[in-house]
């Protein structure tokens, strides 16, 4: 039976959209998402229902682009709609430092070395550990749930953490690690 809802079977245990997210978010995640959701419910949906009733009022439905891109379009923004207003009532705000700065936890700013085999460091990197719906590939932010996040969670200043890859394992050391304090309006920082 093939049908515009049916998609390949994949099994629950294995697959990783399944996985449970971290509820945990930052004060200016969840600030972001929030904003994204007042544009869409306040801005975008009513917008769209507009252009919808628009198109509806032109005739024949069934030949209508303009109205069947716009329906499709409509109940995207829905579901977006549906999905962050549940996301929002699930997620945990981290609104503090933790109580030791000197260790990688939730909302860390961590600078990693590439330790090579030759035993010298290599290329350096900075990343922050965030929640799941803040990750951002382009600020090097990356979500607390990734495998190299959790080898960092606890570790200190010049600690070697080894995250398995599919290309092979590979070991940074810890070089720095800092945080931005949630409760001030500036993007001061905590250094360790």
């Amino acid at each position: 039976m093939q049908g515009r809802n049916m998609t390949r079977w994949r099994d629950p245990a294995k697959d990783p959209r399944q996985e449970p997210k971290s509820p945990l978010i930052t004060a200016e995640g969840q600030a972001r998402l929030q904003g994204i959701l007042e544009h869409l419910s306040r801005v975008k949906r009513p917008a769209l229902s507009a252009k919808v009733g628009e198109a509806a009022a032109l005739g024949d439905r069934s030949e209508n682009a303009d109205y069947t891109y716009n329906k499709k379009e409509l109940n995207r923004v829905i579901a977006r709609i549906r999905y962050l207003t549940k996301r929002l009532e699930e997620v945990q705000v981290v609104d503090r430092l933790p109580a030791e700065t000197d260790r990688v936890y939730f909302g860390a700013f961590v600078t990693l070395a590439l330790v090579t085999p030759e035993d010298e460091d290599g290329e350096e990197l900075e990343i922050r550990i965030v929640g799941h719906d803040e990750t951002d590939t382009r600020k090097r932010w990356i979500s607390v749930d990734a495998p190299l996040a959790r080898a960092l969670l606890g570790k200190s200043l010049d600690d070697e953490v080894t995250v398995a890859a599919p290309g092979g394992s590979t070991t940074y050391l810890i070089t720095e690690i800092h945080y931005r304090d949630p409760r001030s309006a500036g993007s001061q920082s905590s250094r360790a």
